[in-house]
């Protein structure tokens, strides 16, 4: 049966191109001749060979191999992948070996052994194949990765004090290897951070790579992370390659660090200082090479408490520390804020009839006198709502829909005493309204897994989208 392989022969001896291609045809594909070297350029950029097989002397007399060194580094030069056997005779060994030295895979003796010529070239198109697939790999990996950087390319907005501070800090530390970490509430925007670091870095054409770590569960953090061999586990059917080896030569984000427990910080720490990974079931470890950015929500006072956060992983990640402001503190871009939202409504929607709108003044003037206990992520969901229900070209305070002081708890001329009174001997909260309790069993659970998101939306039975909504809702 034929193997698949494409074979070109360059040889200016037609006696040699016929047996060659007599013999390889009963193996391979596809076997082209040519007779004239100056054709080499438009055969190999015509089609694609797995392996070329290149004489060393053309013309009589010829034997110093000086026009074969010619043509493999022509060839080389136009398809630096190309895979090259060189045809030598007998005593050309010397001259074979230099120009393997130059290039070359491989060199066939003449008067050839069939077998042997088989072998040779087998081994050549294997070779030659798996260079075509690594570079097509490369190529693929490489758009893939243009793609996701553009896709989720998103300018960082801000004219405020404290946004240009930001930005400045980024702009001196983002080309440099330092580890950084990003402090700030959730909302805020530590994400886009974290990737405009990375596009402003040199590892910019790399891969950028999230881990959500506060979604990976204990006990498959070292599979996530470090990767798995095959049968390592109950379930690993197949191998994987971890996190840290995926993003070798990008940038590694990993997200809500802070809520990684503290012996498995002692693991990550291990490997980031050693720069090199075992996947579970392997024993030999695989370096990588990657620039750590790291963010949580946790006060600086929780990070260096030794109960919450290993101080040496603290040492190891804050090289640089950029500490995000809540949108509250920087009113000066709420409206900028805002407003490049509606633009980006307005597209997402266009097709669904949505009109371009705008902001009234008195939404203006809400949104800048709000709280923003979600900050930009809290902003941004308001906006996308007000889009979606604003039954005009303007839009109001009542599309944004914000939370507004309880009418009824600030009354306080009205008596609720003996109800309270009445509701404790019972064993129940004092205020029995259904919206007061789901935000009170919210906060609580909040509390209760220090801010963890995935946690708490475990305990309360929610996803963590759901959460978000509900903590939107309520200002949380």
């Amino acid at each position: 049966m034929k193997k698949e392989g494409k074979i070109l022969i360059v040889d200016d001896d037609e006696d040699i191109l016929t047996a060659g291609k007599l013999l390889l045809k009963r193996h391979f594909s596809q076997v082209s001749t040519c007779n004239v070297p100056e054709h080499i350029p438009r055969f190999i950029t015509d089609q694609h060979f797995d392996a070329i097989i290149l004489d060393m002397n053309f013309g009589p007399g010829e034997s110093s191999g000086a026009q074969g060194f010619y043509w493999l580094q022509k060839i080389l030069e136009i398809k630096p992948a190309s895979v090259i056997i060189m045809i030598t005779a007998h005593g050309g060994v010397n001259v074979a070996v230099e120009a393997m030295k130059l290039g070359a895979t491989d060199y066939i003796a003449k008067p050839w052994q069939n077998e042997k010529v088989i072998a040779t070239v087998s081994t050549a198109v294997l070779l030659g194949r798996s260079r075509s697939e690594a570079q097509t790999l490369r190529e693929t990996n490489k758009v893939l990765v243009q793609a996701s950087n553009s896709a989720n390319q998103q300018h960082m907005l801000g004219q405020s004090q404290a946004m240009q501070h930001i930005q400045s800090l980024i702009a001196r530390s983002a080309p440099t290897e330092a580890n950084v970490m990003i402090l700030g509430e959730n909302g805020t925007g530590k994400e886009l951070v974290a990737r405009e670091l990375h596009q402003q870095s040199t590892r910019a054409h790399q891969v950028f790579m999230s881990v959500d770590l506060g979604a990976i569960s204990e006990t498959l953090f070292e599979s996530e992370l470090f990767g798995h061999k095959k049968g390592a586990f109950t379930g690993a059917q197949h191998d994987r390659v971890g996190r840290l080896q995926a993003a070798d030569g990008g940038t590694l984000f990993l997200d809500e660090i802070g809520n990684l427990p503290l012996h498995l910080q002692a693991k990550l720490l291990t490997v980031l200082e050693l720069r090199e990974v075992t996947p579970l079931g392997e024993n030999k470890a695989i370096a990588f090479n990657v620039r750590v950015v790291s963010a949580t929500n946790l006060s600086k006072e929780n990070l260096k408490d030794e109960r919450h956060f290993r101080q040496d992983l603290l040492f190891r990640l804050n090289t640089v520390e950029i500490k995000l402001p809540p949108l509250r503190e920087r009113i000066d871009d709420i409206a900028l804020l805002a407003r490049h939202f509606v633009d980006f409504y307005a597209k997402k929607y266009q097709h669904q009839g949505k009109s371009a709108k705008q902001l009234s003044n008195d939404a203006l003037t809400a949104i800048s006198s709000y709280a923003w206990p979600g900050n930009i992520r809290e902003l941004r969901h308001a906006i996308e709502r007000a889009m979606i229900l604003s039954q005009s070209e303007m839009i109001t305070p009542a599309d944004l829909q914000l939370d507004e002081p309880n009418p009824i708890a600030a009354n306080s001329s009205i008596s609720s005493a003996p109800v309270a009174s009445q509701n404790t001997e019972m064993g129940l909260p004092n205020d029995l309204n259904l919206e007061q309790i789901e935000k009170s069993a919210i906060t609580l659970s909040l509390k209760k897994h220090r801010f963890n998101i995935s946690h708490t939306a475990k305990e309360l039975g929610l996803t963590r989208a759901a959460l978000y909504r509900r903590m939107e809702k309520h200002g949380l």
